[in-house]
C-alpha cells in the first residue's frame, strides 16, 4: 500500500525507480518512446500501489524546463505558463488492474507468435510490448511524458495529469480528488483522455452505476427448512428481470451508445446446512449519455427511491427492480460526445487525414465525464487497442505511440 501523504509541494519526492527520461534526450523519437514505455510498464502500479511510478513521473517532469509540477497523493500535474490564450489538458491514469501472469514486460519482434493476430495484421512491421498496462494506458502516458520533454513552442499552454485509482471505485479516483481540491490545476479549453483508442477519437462515454439488489429471509437449519425463509430463492425474480432485460442502443449526436444491465456477482448464505437469511445480487448498469445519473436511477429503482451512496438500503419504488431493496455501491455520470467544439472538429479533421479514422462512441466509462461536468469539452484519444485492456495478453505496438505523438504535436502546433 502507498503511504505517501496526500498533499506535497512541487518536486518533493525522488524517484524510486530508474529515471523514466534518463538517456532519452538524444534518441530518435521511436527509440525514446520505446525506452520510456518499457520503464513505465516495468514499474508495477496496480491500484493502491501507484506510489513508485508517481514518484518516477514527478522526478522526470522535474527535469523538463518550463513546467510547474504539483502533486496530490499519487496524482502528478504538470503545467506550462507560456502566456497563451488557450490551454489544452491531457490526462492519463497510472494504475492498472491486477497482474495476471503478464509481468515483467517483454518486447516481441515482428513475426513473434505471441503477437496477437489482430495486432500483427494492423502493425506487421512494428515491435510490440507485451505486459500489464501496455495498452491501458501506459502507452499514452509514455507519449505524454515524452511530449513534456520535447515539445517546442506549442500554440497553447499545456496541462498534463498523471493520476491514480482510475480502475477502482470512483470515490478513490485521483483526478476526481484534484478536481475537488484544486480545480485550478485542471482548468482548460479542451481535454484529451489518453485511454486506448487505436489513435482515433472515441467520444463521450456511457455512465455507470453499481448496486446490490437485496433479499431478506429467515435463517433455519436446512433439515427443517420450513422454519425459515430462503433469501437466495427469493432472488429468483431479480435474475428473471435481468434475463428479460433487452439492452438499448441510443443515438447521441450521431453516435450509437449500447447500454447494458448485468448481474456481475451474487452472494448469500452462511453455511452449507443453513437456510440463508440474506442474498445480494450485484448489478452493473451502463447507460447512454442521453440521460443523467438521476434519470438512470429512476429507470432502475424509481425516482422516489432516494438511493444514495453510503446511505444503506432503500426500497425501489419503481423501475426494473421495483419492490426490492437497493444499496448503492458506485456511480459515475455519462458524458456527451463533445464533438461540437472547434477543438474537437480540428482534431477530428487532422486524425481523418492521418489515418482515416472517424469518431466512435466510447461504450465504457472514462474521465471525459469529469471534464464534461466542469464544462470542458473532452474526447478519448490514445495509443493501443481498447479491446485489449485488462486482457492477460495485453500488448501495444510501438507504431501506435509514434502515431499518437505525431498527431498531438501536429495539432498542438496548429491554430484552432
Amino acid at each position: 500500500m502507498n503511504t505517501i501523504p496526500q498533499d506535497k509541494t512541487p518536486h518533493q519526492f525522488g524517484s524510486q525507480v530508474e529515471g523514466l527520461l534518463d538517456g532519452t534526450a538524444n534518441l530518435p523519437r521511436q527509440e525514446a518512446l520505446a525506452l520510456i514505455l518499457e520503464r513505465m510498464v516495468a514499474t508495477a502500479s496496480v491500484s493502491d500501489e501507484e506510489g513508485p511510478l508517481a514518484d518516477a513521473v514527478q522526478s522526470a517532469l522535474a527535469t523538463c524546463p518550463g513546467w510547474r509540477v504539483d502533486r496530490l497523493g499519487d496524482t502528478v500535474v504538470a503545467r506550462t505558463d507560456l502566456g497563451r490564450d488557450h490551454r489544452i489538458v491531457m490526462a492519463g491514469h497510472l494504475d492498472t488492474v491486477p497482474i495476471n501472469a503478464n509481468m515483467p514486460p517483454r518486447w516481441l519482434e515482428p513475426g513473434d507468435s505471441e503477437i496477437r493476430p489482430d495486432v500483427a495484421e494492423a502493425h506487421p512491421d512494428s515491435r510490440v510490448l507485451w505486459g500489464r498496462g501496455t495498452a491501458d494506458m501506459k502507452a499514452s502516458d509514455a507519449v505524454m511524458l515524452h511530449l513534456a520533454a520535447t515539445i517546442d513552442n506549442p500554440n497553447y499552454d499545456l496541462t498534463l495529469v498523471f493520476y491514480d485509482h482510475e480502475e477502482v471505485a470512483a470515490e478513490k479516483n485521483g483526478l476526481g480528488r484534484v478536481v475537488s481540491a484544486h480545480p485550478d490545476w485542471v482548468r482548460g479549453d479542451f481535454a484529451i483522455i489518453g485511454e486506448p483508442t487505436n489513435c482515433g477519437i472515441e467520444a463521450g462515454c456511457n455512465g455507470t452505476m453499481r448496486f446490490d439488489v437485496v433479499t431478506h429471509g429467515v435463517a433455519a437449519h436446512s433439515a427443517r427448512a420450513w422454519m425459515g425463509s430462503n433469501a437466495i430463492h427469493a432472488a429468483a425474480p431479480i435474475l428473471a428481470r435481468l434475463e428479460s432485460y433487452r439492452p438499448r442502443t441510443v443515438t447521441v449526436d450521431g453516435l450509437d451508445y449500447r447500454e447494458g444491465l448485468n448481474a456481475t456477482m451474487i452472494s448469500g448464505g452462511t453455511g452449507t446446512n443453513v437456510i440463508p437469511d440474506s442474498c445480494r445480487v450485484h448489478v452493473n448498469y451502463r447507460f447512454a449519455p442521453d440521460k443523467s445519473l438521476a434519470e438512470a436511477k429512476a429507470l432502475m429503482m424509481g425516482a422516489a427511491a432516494g438511493a444514495e451512496l453510503g446511505k444503506g438500503e432503500h426500497r425501489a419504488t419503481g423501475g426494473v427492480f421495483e419492490g426490492f431493496d437497493i444499496e448503492m455501491r458506485d456511480e459515475s455520470p455519462a458524458a456527451h460526445p463533445g464533438l461540437a467544439s472547434s477543438w474537437a472538429r480540428s482534431l477530428t479533421d487532422l486524425i481523418a487525414g492521418a489515418n482515416g479514422s472517424t469518431p466512435r462512441p466510447k461504450l465504457g466509462w472514462t474521465d471525459v465525464a469529469r471534464f464534461s461536468a466542469l464544462g470542458i469539452p473532452a474526447v478519448n484519444l490514445g495509443a493501443g487497442d481498447p479491446l485489449l485492456a485488462h486482457k492477460a495478453d495485453e500488448q501495444v505496438p510501438l507504431d501506435d505511440l509514434v502515431s499518437l505523438e505525431s498527431i498531438l504535436v501536429s495539432w498542438l502546433k496548429e491554430r484552432n
